[in-house]
């Protein structure tokens, strides 16, 4: 890294930078280096999935929204699919999996944190939402724990490209033990990014919630671990950004196995 990278990543100038990098049209990279977008993590983990997809010979690969509500995240899911589409080759194939009517009637004990959410949040108004929604997209609803099954079997013809990044944002511990069975139900990539939306809020702990139910997945799953997405804040202009915390990688050791070079192409260096 030269001097003048290195300048332009200090503050304050690193802001300004940043505002710069927002509005040129540059590489969707460089965006994504600098937060320049909305959603950072989304466009982080979709672009780790088109670039792992290159390393491992993928034409196409899948990204997913759990927790979909009122199709915010969604929405900027599918712009951030297009644009890193466009600058990779790979085609970006978007899911989002959501009840359809805000959380449960039903939040269990203290492990769905019944302290801090109530039945009914964040509802979805679907007709709005599918109107917004490009070819791209598929919308399903319904309760995660039986749709993640149901649509996304090995076998459907429209789930063949593997999964490569996965947006958790179910809020629930119950919710978010059904959602990670699509890491054990269809094809994965060698290294699945994921961001985990609610674990940087101070009533967390280790005993409920998303980290439970991650720990809980660890604990059962042998070919499949998920771990904290280690030195993803090197060399970052905001190394001190938050979502940076929330960010994991799901390991398919299975699929690791016997393989001896995992490295970028020539095109992607």
């Amino acid at each position: 890294m030269n001097w003048i990278g290195v300048m332009l990543k200090e503050p304050p100038l690193r802001r300004l930078v940043k505002q710069i990098v927002r509005v040129l049209p540059v590489h969707i990279a460089t965006k994504a280096l600098w937060d320049a977008v909305e959603r950072p993590q989304y466009l982080c983990g979709v672009l780790h999935a088109a670039e792992q997809a290159q390393r491992e010979g993928y034409p196409a690969v899948s990204v997913v929204e759990f927790g979909v509500a009122e199709g915010y995240g969604l929405i900027t899911l599918q712009a951030h699919a297009e644009a890193v589409e466009r600058a990779t080759g790979i085609e970006v194939s978007v899911y989002g999996f959501d009840s359809g009517a805000g959380l449960p009637a039903f939040i269990g004990d203290y492990r769905d944190h019944p302290d801090h959410w109530r039945p009914g949040d964040y509802p979805m108004n679907e007709t709005a939402l599918r109107k917004r929604l490009q070819p791209r997209t598929r919308l399903i609803l319904g309760d995660v724990a039986t749709t993640v099954r149901a649509q996304m079997l090995p076998s459907r013809m429209d789930v063949r490209p593997p999964i490569g990044f996965v947006a958790m944002d179910l809020d629930l511990y119950s919710s978010t033990v059904g959602a990670l069975r699509i890491l054990t139900t269809v094809p994965l990539l060698r290294r699945v990014a994921m961001y985990f939306d609610d674990l940087n809020e101070a009533y967390n702990h280790r005993f409920a919630g998303e980290l439970l139910a991650i720990d809980e997945f660890n604990a059962s799953s042998k070919e499949v671990k998920i771990d904290r997405w280690r030195g993803l804040e090197s060399w970052r202009p905001f190394p001190e950004a938050p979502w940076l915390r929330s960010m994991y990688l799901a390991h398919n050791l299975a699929a690791i196995s016997g393989v001896t070079l995992d490295r970028p192409t020539a095109k992607m260096r």
